[in-house]
């Protein structure tokens, strides 16, 4: 199809291609051509392109109850937030409509934790590179370098730190901090590993601090890294999560989970006219049935080695660098600025990949993502690799 896009507000910079429909790990144009997508709307769909089982639950749901306002309760909303306690060892729930919501309401939900338990603690300390959302909060959270300056003032009380430097995070907990939140691995900033060994040394800090720790896992949830929650890797559970993306295998749906202790929002704290609707969280329920089935996560690791070993192997033959990530969220270090000539070479050859810095590639592919279709992207990116080096 032929389509003029002025009435669109520039954003970002998009190719002419006007995708109609998708399947699996595949999406076709207005032309009929169609590409092997290894974004999947920045690890959105989980489980593909329009997956029968969430086609099914949105038009069963639909047909029954969308929405009846946040002012009530409704059963998919119900057994959504139990099946995540169940899931997460997390004790409540708060729905929104995406990860930025999800970010926004822990922001929320730990400086008001902090004004009851920490003597009006609402300082939460977050990491250099991190991305937490685009509100003006979640941005003032995060430490993108290209926002430095962008929508001033920005929201305070969100001191940084270097990612795996444990000694600054301590000097930057101090009598006003009520949290301390960061990625597990930082996606936007290239698919950054928090580490492991950091990762629990930060926990024993918080505890021993008396602060919150916040996971965002709006990309790494969901099975994303081999396991339901990142957090699983690694032996211990957060005092809040925050869930997106995958959560809803496509459909804006996001979460804020907590423990009970820390759960201290009244009626009228927080809220939003579309935030837990039974259409969204029916197909939640979907999504995390499907994902939590047997063997579904032990084979998003099998693949995600699968991928992880041909990646090193291109990168061997190219003289780039290493291989970094967990499961099916990887990244591809060039080495050099080739990224984004990557990305476009790619299109062109209909394989959709994304370059979150000028000097790497990240790779998101459905958790449903066949070897084959892996075999595929490697054979396209080979010879393209070979051109750019």
């Amino acid at each position: 199809m032929d389509a003029s896009f002025d009435a669109l507000m520039t954003i970002t910079s998009r190719p002419a291609t006007v995708f109609v429909r998708g399947e699996g790990s595949w999406l076709f144009d207005g032309h009929g051509r169609r590409y092997l997508d290894f974004v999947q709307g920045w690890a959105v769909n989980c489980l593909g392109h329009c997956p029968l089982v969430l086609a099914r639950a949105l038009c069963e749901q639909a047909a029954t109850l969308i929405n009846c306002s946040p002012a009530f309760y409704n059963a998919p909303m119900v057994r959504l937030a139990e099946a995540l306690k169940a899931a997460s060892g997390l004790d409540r729930s708060f729905f929104a409509n995406s990860g930025a919501e999800a970010n926004e309401g822990a922001i929320k939900l730990a400086r008001k934790w902090g004004a009851l338990h920490r003597g009006g603690a609402h300082e939460i300390v977050t990491f250099e590179q991190g991305f937490h959302g685009r509100t003006l909060a979640t941005m003032s959270a995060s430490g993108k370098a290209a926002w430095k300056g962008l929508f001033e003032p920005k929201v305070p009380g969100f001191p940084k730190v270097p990612l795996g430097d444990l000694a600054a995070v301590e000097a930057a907990i101090g009598p006003d901090t009520a949290a301390v939140m960061l990625e597990p691995i930082q996606g936007e900033a290239g698919v950054i590993p928090a580490g492991d060994g950091f990762l629990k040394e930060l926990r024993a800090l918080t505890q021993a601090k008396g602060v919150l720790l916040i996971l965002d896992e709006i990309q790494t949830g969901m099975g994303r890294t081999g396991r339901l929650f990142h957090y699983q890797h690694l032996g211990f559970t957060p005092d809040i999560l925050t869930l997106g993306k995958g959560l809803g295998g496509g459909v804006p749906l996001s979460a804020l989970l907590a423990r009970e202790d820390v759960c201290c929002f009244e009626p009228g704290d927080q809220g939003g006219t579309f935030n837990g609707n039974p259409l969204m969280t029916a197909a939640g329920l979907a999504v995390l049935e499907a994902v939590t089935a047997p063997g579904f996560l032990e084979r998003v690791t099998a693949t995600g080695a699968y991928l992880a070993e041909g990646l090193a192997a291109l990168s061997r033959r190219h003289g780039f660098g290493g291989v970094r990530g967990r499961g099916l969220l990887l990244a591809l270090d060039l080495g050099r600025p080739v990224g984004p000539a990557l990305v476009e070479a790619a299109l062109a050859e209909g394989l959709l990949i994304n370059a979150p810095r000028p000097e790497c590639l990240r790779f998101m592919p459905a958790l449903t993502v066949s070897r084959e279709e892996v075999d595929s992207l490697l054979a396209t990116l080979d010879p393209l690799c070979g051109a750019v080096a």
